[in-house]
């Protein structure tokens, strides 16, 4: 071959894997692969997203899911995930595992679903069409603890690296998935207690490894641990002294490493994602640990609304115990949410109560740039906010989502409802939004 044949072919060669590369990434970043999305934060870069929908406008399908679930959908490509609970008979004399509270009997008087069988599914739906592909039962029988009775035993968001999908249940394992329904493999980590309120952490994916939080009770027996993807066989497991929580971790690039930032009532630790070796800790919420970290500005933002409300900026990079040093850069002791996350965009963090009423905070600072920013009608909210394109969006329980412009000014334009509970927060992928309902999955999109 002569040789400018075989420049001109390498060029042409070269174009393409550029072309490839830059595809690969737009398709990558377009996806919502876990937990509040690609970084974990609520956030999408897309545009062009519909802000108003009903019943007659801009549902692009809807479709009936089985079982009860509080898990988010996430999406690859084409495919949609997510996980349910299907309730099943009485089972005479079981009772869930006993819980103690300073020494005595505790059993929280909104605890249900301990005395009866249940079937735990993952549900895999076309992206285009909302026809459900295939659903797989991971577990079937009885369970270790009782849930909430708002609540539901598929409350953890799958996570999926674009080959698998994991999906955890508790104390009733860790399961692995193909696209196209297949079992990889399964892995127990025992009985999980968490007062018998039910398990809420998602797993979190990083490099060859799946991380999970897993806190509870008194926190005799709390734990996090990374497992190998390709197996599901725990590589790192490291105790940790800290209660019942329902936070799911984030993972965080500072100082030239990559930490991974826990939230807990006791204590907030960064670990090393790859060994799991501590990097920091400090003083924790001294609440209940629900709502997920939020990372930017070379810091981390963690929150908690009950029984303390409180949100605390820690400066990423430090060493030991940082507690009562620099490296706590602010702290404001209102606004926050029982179980919604707050979201940080761009140069401020907003805070939201359990009734939607919004705060505003300058993420730098801790200013308050506004507060008792409200919905336009009385609302609970379950669902954390995601943003994009300038919006926020906030979805009520009643199944209405408020429109809020972001910025240093409170205003909401406009109201969309699906006249039906929510408790799901919302996925964003290629255009459209995805919202499950109690029991639909609703696509929404333009046209």
């Amino acid at each position: 071959m002569r040789p400018f044949r075989v420049r001109t072919l390498c060029g042409l060669l070269g174009c393409l894997l550029v072309v490839c590369a830059l595809y690969s990434q737009t398709a990558q970043g377009s996806n919502w692969p876990q937990w509040r999305g690609p970084q974990g934060q609520g956030v999408s870069e897309e545009k062009g997203l519909p802000l108003e929908w009903s019943d007659t406008k801009n549902i692009k399908w809807k479709t009936a899911l089985p079982g009860r679930g509080h898990s988010s959908p996430i999406v690859w490509g084409n495919r949609i995930f997510l996980t349910t609970a299907v309730e099943g008979r009485i089972v005479p004399g079981k009772q869930a595992v006993k819980h103690m509270d300073e020494g005595k009997e505790f059993k929280h008087p909104d605890a249900v679903g301990g005395d009866r069988t249940h079937t735990f599914k993952v549900v895999c739906v076309d992206r285009d069409s909302g026809k459900i592909l295939w659903d797989r039962t991971a577990y079937e029988g009885p369970v270790y603890d009782d849930h909430h009775k708002k609540g539901s035993y598929a409350a953890s968001t799958p996570a999926t690296d674009g080959k698998y999908v994991y999906a955890f249940f508790g104390s009733e394992g860790l399961y692995c998935y193909d696209f196209k329904g297949e079992q990889i493999w399964k892995e127990s980590f025992g009985g999980i207690a968490t007062m018998g309120m039910g398990t809420a952490t998602s797993p979190l994916l990083y490099e060859n490894l799946i991380i999970l939080q897993c806190d509870e009770d008194a926190g005799e027996k709390s734990f996090i641990v990374a497992c190998d993807k390709k197996t599901g066989k725990q590589v790192w497991r490291m105790p940790r002294k800290v209660q019942a929580s329902w936070a799911t971790p984030i993972l965080v690039r500072a100082a030239g490493r990559i930490e991974l930032i826990t939230s807990g009532n006791e204590l907030v630790i960064s670990y090393d994602p790859a060994t799991g070796k501590e990097n920091w800790r400090c003083k924790g919420v001294e609440s209940n640990a629900i709502p997920t970290p939020l990372a930017g500005h070379n810091m981390v933002f963690i929150s908690a609304g009950f029984p303390a409300k409180r949100t605390i900026a820690i400066k990423l990079g430090g060493s030991g115990d940082i507690s009562n040093t620099p490296n706590m850069a602010w702290s404001y002791e209102k606004g926050t949410a029982y179980v919604p996350s707050p979201i940080l965009y761009g140069d401020y963090i907003y805070l939201t109560t359990d009734r939607g009423i919004l705060t505003c905070l300058d993420a730098k600072t801790g200013k308050v740039v506004y507060e008792g920013g409200r919905v336009p009608v009385p609302a609970t909210f379950t669902a954390s906010p995601v943003a994009f394109e300038g919006k926020i969006l906030l979805t009520s329980e009643d199944g209405d989502t408020f429109v809020v412009n972001a910025g240093p000014k409170h205003e909401v334009v406009g109201t969309n409802s699906l006249g039906e509970p929510v408790y799901a927060s919302p996925a964003i992928s290629e255009g459209k939004i995805f919202i499950r309902g109690e029991k639909n999955l609703y696509c929404i999109g333009k046209g």
